[in-house]
């Protein structure tokens, strides 16, 4: 129909599942750092120790310099990469607040003098979680890197990202 907008249809909320939000918090997580939004990253993380390689620190200003400090954002203000999180497992422990997930990562990138998109590294997530106030926050997330490609227009050192 001529000027009639679509829109998705909202039924009243629902409560969503533990597992639901936690899997919200890995793909926030794959969000804000393909955007370039290392404050609002850091802010994610804030209570959380953040281990990757031989690194481990803790705080969301630690942790927003840090990548800061080894990711390259190009002249759009983004990675112009794209973290694709699969292969989630979540085990939830509701009686005690906790959960802990493991999920592989891919990280897709086109940049000018690449190919247009590209694999540039491969690797797994090791994640636990708490519950405060009804509210899941990452607790510890560990980064390992499998496989890496042409990380040149991605790290600014050939460190862990």
């Amino acid at each position: 129909m001529k000027g009639h907008c679509h829109a998705f249809s909202r039924s009243p909320a629902l409560p969503i599942s533990s597992a639901r939000q936690i899997e919200n918090l890995i793909a926030r997580y794959s969000h804000l750092v393909d955007e370039g939004n290392f404050a609002e990253f850091g802010a994610l993380l804030e209570n959380a120790d953040f281990v990757s390689g031989e690194v481990s620190i803790r705080g969301g200003k630690a942790i927003e310099d840090l990548i800061g400090s080894m990711l390259v954002v190009h002249d759009d203000g983004t990675l112009r990469t794209r973290h694709i999180t699969t292969n989630i497992l979540i085990e939830v422990n509701e009686d005690d607040n906790s959960a802990e997930s493991r999920s592989y990562y891919n990280i897709l990138q086109a940049v000018p003098g690449l190919l247009p998109l590209q694999m540039v590294a491969g690797g797994r997530y090791r994640d636990r979680f708490e519950r405060r106030d009804g509210t899941w926050f990452f607790a510890r997330r560990e980064v390992t890197i499998d496989f890496t490609g042409d990380t040149r227009h991605h790290l600014k050192t050939q460190q862990a990202a």
